[in-house]
């Protein structure tokens, strides 16, 4: 029987997290993967980052007016990858949420690269399989293959296109893609390019009663707000417009969420870790007690 707790490492936890995993609502891990990276690698060392930034932050939330203390949540470590083997890794992390969800659980996760989105779905969605996904993003990430890959993380969401349906994603903020990419995304998805909190506002009423999957990549932000990652593409939203948005999501029946793409090397400062881990918060308080999945 698979058995996630073999291939887990623990460290220090994310601020405000419970000590019982069997009493916790929401279960975060981390998932330290970059092997398909194409530009700057470094998104392997987020998990860990993210985790020492989140003791800058207050456990309570003037947005929403909230306290971890509120959301019984558990920090389960990272995940410990065969380094380099991206198909053995995938199935890890697949079989990681299963084992999540079949303990009544909400997964929550910290990449790492896009990637790592693919097998989490394909867990969530054959949990549920009328699943909506919304994916707040720089970039398409629709390519069919990218170097002759299937699996990228620049063909993430064509392969999650290919289980939920096109009509079940929901793209935000988009800003960079191929021609290709474009045509298939204005042609079959429903698709927000650049813009993000006020499509969002513009959907929630559509998706109220629905089983939710949000995967967020950082880079979604302008790089003036969140210069570490991996493909900076400049035009993105704001800090406090991402925030907005997060804070939105506590309308939805969310069964699962993920923050990708964040790469420490590239920021000194650590304002792109800190803002992360806000990020967390912030979905941790707002999706966090949602009820039974």
């Amino acid at each position: 029987m698979f058995d996630p707790r073999q291939i887990l490492q623990a460290n220090a936890g994310f601020l405000g997290g419970v000590d019982d995993f069997q009493a916790a609502r929401v279960v975060l891990f981390g998932v330290p993967m970059d092997w398909t990276t194409s530009f700057r690698p470094g998104t392997r060392l987020a998990p860990h980052r993210i985790r020492e930034a989140s003791y800058g932050l207050e456990e309570y939330s003037f947005r929403l007016k909230k306290d971890l203390a509120q959301v019984n949540f558990y920090d389960w470590g990272d995940l410990i990858l065969p380094y380099g083997n991206v198909h053995l890794a995938l199935e890890i992390i697949e079989k990681t949420v299963k084992e999540i969800l079949q303990g009544g659980k909400i997964p929550f996760v910290m990449g790492g690269e896009h990637l790592i989105t693919w097998p989490i779905i394909r867990a969530v969605g054959n949990c549920f399989p009328d699943l909506v996904v919304l994916h707040f993003d720089a970039h398409a990430d629709l390519r069919d293959e990218y170097l002759g890959e299937k699996e990228s993380h620049a063909t993430v969401m064509r392969r999650v296109v290919e289980m939920i349906g096109p009509q079940n994603l929901y793209q935000f903020g988009i800003r960079s893609g191929t021609a290709e990419e474009w045509s298939f995304a204005t042609q079959y998805v429903n698709f927000h390019p650049e813009e993000v909190l006020e499509p969002l506002k513009g959907v929630i009423p559509a998706l109220k009663g629905k089983k939710v999957y949000v995967t967020l990549d950082i880079d979604v932000v302008d790089p003036a707000f969140a210069p570490g990652t991996g493909t900076p593409e400049p035009g993105g939203v704001s800090s406090r417009e991402i925030l907005s948005a997060v804070g939105l999501l506590q309308e939805l029946d969310v069964v699962g969420f993920d923050l990708v793409e964040a790469s420490p090397p590239y920021d000194p400062t650590d304002r792109t870790s800190i803002l992360a881990a806000k990020i967390l918060r912030e979905a941790l308080l707002g999706l966090g007690g949602t009820g039974p999945i």
